[in-house]
């Protein structure tokens, strides 16, 4: 017997708020784990239902509001997650970039960048380009995230060793530094790297604060939590981010064909933005 009575109503309902306030397309399928996500929230703030529970999110406490969104949103990454990508950027992209807009900085973006992994995953790339060495200070890394628990998490650039066990171990070396003490077991990504990097939250779902374009974005494994018509209208407006014949980087198991016809794929879910 559950804890807490799980209605049609409360199951529904909470299905269309998620997909209105974070554009993620919960399936039907999905209940139990909807019920027991938020099932902590009802212990965590002392409501006996999610009927109340409704009703606190709907009042706009800001508060909670962040709280849900942080229970509700699916964190998985990885260091060098999808290599290919990472070695297109440093091997290929960076040099031909840097090349080409000589007079200003390149703007990468990661969007849905989850603890981090990602967007140090860009720099460290950046950094083994050997054109970017004479130009590092043209390289701008922006990441962000919706939920704003793995935002501050990525921003601390701590991880546990485990989490770089598979990577090269002259990356190692000059990347990280290995924790001792009570940070024993620990490593932490060098200054170098982070201060490449300026993460924010960001729900995809408002207004963007950019005022530049990006000459890159990568946003991997995250349209595919929402349905096709926010696909179409998110991708849209990357394209309108992106500097002319930018470039967009998505997840393996994720496409554009039907989504958006202002990119054309080059290879490998890189797509480049046509108009």
């Amino acid at each position: 017997m559950k804890e807490y009575e799980f209605t049609d109503q409360d199951f529904e309902h909470l299905r269309r708020f998620i997909a209105h306030k974070t554009g993620i397309a919960i399936a039907e399928n999905k209940r139990e784990l909807v019920y027991g996500r938020i099932a902590r929230r009802l212990r965590a703030t002392g409501l006996d239902s999610f009927a109340e529970y409704r009703r606190l999110l709907e009042s706009g406490h800001s508060e909670e509001l962040e709280e849900f969104i942080n229970v509700i949103t699916t964190n998985l990454t990885s260091f060098f997650r999808e290599r290919h990508h990472f070695d297109y950027l440093r091997d290929t992209l960076l040099p031909e970039l840097l090349q080409k807009h000589r007079h200003r900085r390149l703007r990468i973006w990661s969007a849905g960048c989850s603890t981090g992994e990602e967007a140090y995953s860009i720099a460290i790339s950046a950094l083994e380009c050997r054109q970017v060495l004479a130009a590092r200070d043209r390289i701008q890394i922006i990441a962000t995230d919706l939920d704003s628990s793995v935002v501050a998490k990525a921003r601390s650039g701590v991880y546990e060793q485990e989490r770089i066990e598979s990577l090269d171990r002259q990356l190692v070396k000059k990347y990280f530094l290995k924790g001792r003490g009570h940070n024993a077991g620990r490593v932490r990504i060098k200054p170098e790297v982070a201060e490449l990097i300026e993460f924010s939250q960001l729900n995809l779902m408002e207004p963007w604060p950019f005022d530049e374009p990006f000459d890159v974005i990568f946003c991997r494994n995250v349209i595919i939590y929402f349905d096709l018509p926010t696909q179409a209208r998110l991708v849209d407006r990357f394209a309108g981010s992106l500097d002319p014949n930018g470039y967009l980087f998505i997840g393996h198991s994720e496409t554009l064909n039907k989504v958006s016809d202002r990119f054309e794929l080059l290879g490998k879910t890189i797509y480049r933005r046509v108009r």
